[in-house]
């Protein structure tokens, strides 16, 4: 596990800033703190090079692109081992479906968000790609009606005793 990493005040609300709009300007950056705007490319560059900052992404709306039905697929993959592990891991992160894969404790191995156009898309991407799998035992499906997404992420709040 990472260590995490001191952060000041100015840079939670550049992280904040930055979460909620990841083409904000450096410029605007250091208005909006109030430092210059030296200052706050140096102290982005650290968040980075700290590994705070992971990259910026472009979010994109699966329903626009044609693929208008969500679903989440508990995995479980016996045995549980390895070899097979790495190998499935890769080709689920390949497949153009896959939105988000995560490995669990459980009786489920595995939980994957998928988007897909339609009912009969999301069968064939269940048959074709998981169950026709040897190492896959099961797979059970959970259509997902509608999605919030939540943050920022930030550290947790100083106590105010200062301890």
């Amino acid at each position: 596990m990472a260590d995490s990493v001191a952060l000041d005040p100015i840079d939670l609300q550049i992280l904040r800033l930055l979460q909620n709009d990841a083409r904000t300007t450096y410029r605007d950056l250091a208005a909006e703190v109030g430092v210059a705007p030296s200052t706050c490319l140096d102290r982005v560059t650290r968040l980075r090079r700290s590994g705070v900052i992971l990259g910026h992404r472009l979010s994109l709306d699966p329903a626009r692109l044609g693929r208008g039905l969500q679903a989440l697929l508990s995995v479980q993959v016996r045995p549980h081992r390895r070899e097979l592990i790495g190998p499935f891991v890769e080709r689920i992160r390949a497949l153009p479906e896959s939105l988000a894969l995560f490995h669990l404790t459980g009786p489920d191995d595995y939980l994957v968000h998928v988007a897909v156009t339609d009912m009969a898309d999301l069968q064939r991407l269940v048959i074709d790609e998981f169950t026709s799998q040897r190492e896959v035992a099961r797979v059970e499906t959970r259509l997902i009606f509608q999605q919030w997404e939540c943050g920022p992420l930030l550290p947790p709040a100083a106590p105010a005793d200062g301890k």
